[in-house]
């Protein structure tokens, strides 16, 4: 019985051996009629909307666009005037074990971190209604000469 059975599992391997042959030669086939392709059948043109399609585009719906409009890269951002310099805003959180803590700017609700070294021995509680000045910091802009206002 064992004998049987070996020789059908040959037979098996002799089936699958001769299926991957014919595949291999299908694909090098298709490969060789694929060859005799001109250029113009391979190209794709991208439409209007963006859209990649087979037909070149219409000519008369061509666009001039100014080269000075094309902008590659990130825009430059103004630097802020003087008169932005002092801002006012309310302390939103102070942590005194930890020293930090965020204003909210009172003009554009910005929330600006500020740093017990820039306080200069003040101290800060939630609430209290503040004046200062901005640099970059690290992770974002920094509160730095931070006074309060008299209430």
């Amino acid at each position: 019985m064992a004998k049987a059975q070996q020789n059908f599992s040959k037979q098996d391997n002799e089936k699958k051996r001769q299926q991957k042959k014919n595949e291999k030669e299908e694909r090098r086939r298709e490969r060789q009629a694929s060859k005799g392709q001109s250029l113009d059948d391979m190209i794709a043109y991208v439409d209007e909307n963006g859209n990649i399609t087979s037909t070149p585009p219409d000519p008369t719906k061509k666009k001039e666009i100014a080269l000075e409009s094309i902008r590659i890269g990130v825009a430059r951002q103004e630097d802020r005037e003087e008169e932005d310099a002092v801002r006012q805003g309310a302390v939103t959180f102070f942590n005194t074990a930890k020293g930090y803590g965020f204003i909210k700017d009172s003009s554009n609700q910005e929330s600006i971190f500020v740093h017990a070294n820039n306080l200069g021995g003040l101290v800060l509680l939630e609430g209290d209604k503040v004046t200062f000045e901005t640099e970059p910091g690290l992770k974002g802009p920094t509160a730095v000469r931070v006074k309060k206002l008299v209430a």
